[in-house]
């Protein structure tokens, strides 16, 4: 069987194979990927990146030691350690909560005793866009942060208080990443 026979034997199943990559890669080469925190110059079609947006966002005041844990640490994501801006665009209006569950109870003398937990924190937020004064996004997020209860009330205090900067750490990152990304599509409207 000669070359040209086997292409035409194979013929419809190969076609349709190479037809579909070449669908795939047309379809591919319109797509576009850039970081959400790019602030590479804009080009035609092209929307800014989220990192400008984030500068231009004020935090509210809050009422516990754990969110405002929250609020810092979002102050530095935002802005790269510079504070609050000057001339916000937006004005973001935060809350935490926090719940913490007993993992492992354990008895001691005819009395039972957490020594391990679990806190849960909550934080929720509104973003107001301060030239019309309407919410432009909103979003809630948890994160867990496990640690130990020892029987000593100044350790449990500092392991609980220790979850809680680390529960704030993370639950930062992913505030400012629903953030960043609703910007973005706000951007782009």
């Amino acid at each position: 069987m000669s070359l040209p026979d086997r292409l035409l034997a194979v013929g419809p199943f190969r076609s349709a194979g190479i037809l579909a990559l070449c669908a795939a890669l047309v379809l591919a080469s319109a797509c576009t990927v850039r970081p959400l925190y790019s602030d590479a110059g804009i080009q035609t079609g092209a929307v800014p990146g989220a990192a400008e947006g984030l500068k231009q966002i004020s935090i509210d005041a809050v009422d516990t030691r754990y969110a405002q844990e929250l609020r810092n640490q979002l102050i530095f994501l935002f802005n790269g350690g510079a504070g609050q801006p000057a001339q916000a665009k937006y004005k973001m209006t935060l809350t935490a909560a926090v719940q913490v569950v007993d993992e492992a109870v354990i008895e001691i003398d005819n009395d039972n005793r957490p020594t391990a937990a679990t806190l849960h924190m909550t934080g929720s937020y509104v973003l107001i866009d301060l030239a019309t004064g309407n919410p432009v996004a909103k979003g809630t997020r948890t994160i867990p942060a496990s640690y130990d209860q020892p029987t000593q009330e100044f350790a449990n205090l500092r392991a609980r208080r220790d979850a809680e900067n680390r529960a704030a750490r993370e639950l930062a990152e992913l505030l400012r990443l629903d953030v960043a990304q609703k910007l973005v599509k706000l951007q782009a409207a």
